[in-house]
């Protein structure tokens, strides 16, 4: 069985699916009544799954009335998806940021479920076991080119 934060995951997921501008605003009591949890678990899921680097904006109000607005952001088009590439990565890059990336492209729909766990395995701190910032610069290199060989398909 899924746990609280993949069903409140999956979710806002389907709400923002539904949404005709890719934006959502919620009330974060209201969706803790909803799951039957504590507003921080609401907090939790939006600050970990909600990221920038998977493809996510998102604002928060603060007061009587306030609210979280969450949208999503999409990828560049293929022509400037290089350049997205390039920027993000950059020399250096550690596997938070790399994990990111490879999400938000999974979510595009642009690499497969097989493709995206091969990257992640590639970077994974584990498989280039060296020291800082050595590591993160052989990442941003290794990720690079897979992933310009995988979009050239």
């Amino acid at each position: 069985m899924r746990n609280i934060s993949d069903l409140i995951e999956h979710h806002l997921k389907q709400m923002l699916d539904g949404s005709d501008e890719g934006a959502v605003e919620i009330q974060r009591n209201d969706l803790a009544d909803r799951f039957s949890c504590v507003p921080s678990q609401i907090n939790y899921v939006i600050s970990t799954r909600f990221t920038l680097e998977k493809g996510y904006m998102v604002e928060s109000k603060r007061g009587g009335g306030g609210y979280i607005r969450i949208q999503r952001v999409d990828l560049p088009a293929l022509k400037n998806l290089q350049y997205h590439i390039e920027r993000t990565i950059g020399d250096s890059v550690d596997q938070s940021a790399a994990e990111g990336l490879i999400y938000q492209l999974h979510e595009a729909g642009m690499i497969t479920v097989r493709e995206s766990n091969l990257l992640r395995a590639a970077i994974h701190r584990d498989t280039i076991a060296l020291v800082l910032p050595m590591r993160d610069e052989i990442r941003a290199r290794l990720l690079r080119a897979m992933l310009i060989s995988l979009l050239a398909k």
